[in-house]
């Protein structure tokens, strides 16, 4: 518990968390203390405009007759028997004429004094108005206790809802910092299973849409790329060790064939032949491997151009033309110059993507065959087609022939590797394009769509 409780202390979300509660609190206060001085400054005001007009309300008395100014003062001080009001009446001799205390040394208007009175606690503070009337000076003074006592209030007033804000703050932080405290405790134990090889493991969300949910999400689709990765990596280690056992063999046999033959004085130059035919087969088996791996690191990107896809359909169908026909196929092209929008790519990969389909279509189709290539826009998206009347890929196998080396039953008595579809995948994934085999019934439609290139002004 005491570990639990340190990690809290120190993470991330608890330190915010106490700031901003203590930046909250840190603006009540202030918020306070400007409040509280606004109060008090009007408090101040209304209690000098109240002693003015009971000051003059007394003084008003004195223009008809001077003893009703004294017997008004007297009524005044017998209304306050706990002197809450002062009076103070005293002719030019400072003589005590009325009043319930006597005003010695007080100037002219408003002032302060602490009075020392019968009944009044020590320290009691006053506030004064004196003045001359007729020759002699009235003084009225009101005691600050009430206003002091309202101050008093208001102050533990803001002192207790500072407490009762930080509390809340401070408590309503540590509840934040540990719901996202166990959230990241979950990314990262996700991590760790993820370090010892469980790379089914994913984040949990929330399914409430915040930050930390759509950086899991892209972390979860991270690890679903890095999953599928690996398990294609263990399907290529697989698949050559089955595909490529049976070419190495093979030319194992023609190698021990040539020894014998050698061994007996006789002609080898036909098996040397077929020797380096096979080595041909398998060096082109890695080379396509190794280009597949570079291409899926994006180490092409740099010669990214914008370019007319349908400039490069038409490469690949006058050079291939002539050798659909010579393969008793024939190899058409529509709409290849229909729009001009371009999209962002590498010339060479993508007629090398192309010619592969081609080639494919060439290969596992029978005479008479056609072959139709097509670019047409839908959208924000270019799509190109490579589409035949062949015998087509069954629905159950239309993505696995994207894997390493996977090649169809009735594909494998023909020449190939298995990896033309796999290259074809890597360039598109390079392009930020997405592949759909469709069914031409029959036949099969390969159709690629990129993402169309917009021009700065739109």
């Amino acid at each position: 518990m005491t570990g639990t409780r340190a990690r809290l202390l120190r993470s991330t979300p608890f330190r915010l968390a106490l700031t901003f509660a203590f930046l909250f609190v840190l603006a009540f206060v202030l918020s306070g203390a400007i409040v509280y001085q606004m109060m008090s400054a009007d408090l101040a005001g209304r209690l000098d405009e109240t002693i003015k007009a009971t000051y003059s309300l007394v003084a008003a008395t004195y223009e008809s007759d001077p003893e009703d100014m004294i017997a008004t003062v007297v009524s005044h001080s017998e209304l306050s028997p706990k002197k809450e009001q002062l009076f103070s009446l005293s002719d030019a001799a400072g003589n005590h004429l009325a009043g319930n205390f006597t005003a010695a040394g007080l100037p002219d208007g408003f002032s302060m004094f602490d009075a020392v009175l019968p009944g009044v606690p020590p320290g009691t503070e006053y506030r004064a108005y004196s003045g001359s009337i007729g020759g002699n000076s009235l003084t009225v003074a009101f005691s600050l206790s009430e206003t002091e006592e309202l101050e008093t209030v208001v102050l533990m007033s803001f002192g207790w809802g500072t407490l009762i804000i930080s509390g809340l703050a401070v408590a309503g932080g540590t509840l934040l910092a540990t719901r996202v405290q166990r959230r990241l405790d979950g990314i990262a134990a996700t991590m760790v299973d993820v370090s010892h090889g469980r790379l089914d493991a994913r984040i949990p969300l929330t399914g409430n849409g915040d930050d930390i949910d759509v950086v899991s999400t892209q972390v979860n689709a991270a690890l679903d790329r890095l999953s599928g990765l690996v398990e294609g990596m263990k399907q290529v280690s697989a698949n050559i060790a089955h595909d490529l056992k049976t070419p190495l063999n093979r030319l194992q046999m023609i190698l021990e064939g040539a020894a014998d033959k050698a061994a007996q004085e006789q002609d080898v130059s036909d098996d040397l032949a077929d020797a380096r035919a096979e080595g041909y087969q398998i060096n082109e088996t890695f080379d396509a491997l190794l280009r597949i791996a570079q291409i899926e690191a994006g180490a092409r990107k740099a010669r990214f151009t914008d370019l007319d896809l349908g400039e490069v359909l038409e490469t690949i169908a006058e050079i291939y033309a002539e050798v659909a026909e010579d393969d008793g196929k024939s190899l058409s092209s529509v709409q290849l110059r229909e729009t001009a929008d371009p999209i962002h790519g590498d010339r060479e990969l993508l007629t090398q993507m192309f010619a592969n389909l081609v080639e494919n279509a060439l290969r596992h189709c029978p005479p008479g065959t056609t072959i139709r290539m097509r670019v047409t826009r839908q959208g924000e998206r270019v799509l190109a087609s490579v589409a035949d009347n062949g015998p087509g890929i069954p629905p159950d196998e239309r993505e696995r022939v994207f894997q390493r080396l996977y090649r169809l039953d009735h594909s494998r008595s023909t020449p190939g590797n298995g990896l033309g579809l796999s290259l074809v995948r890597a360039i598109a994934d390079l392009h930020g394009a997405s592949i759909a085999l469709d069914d031409c019934q029959p036949g099969l439609a390969v159709v690629v769509s990129f993402p169309l290139v917009r021009s700065a002004a739109s």
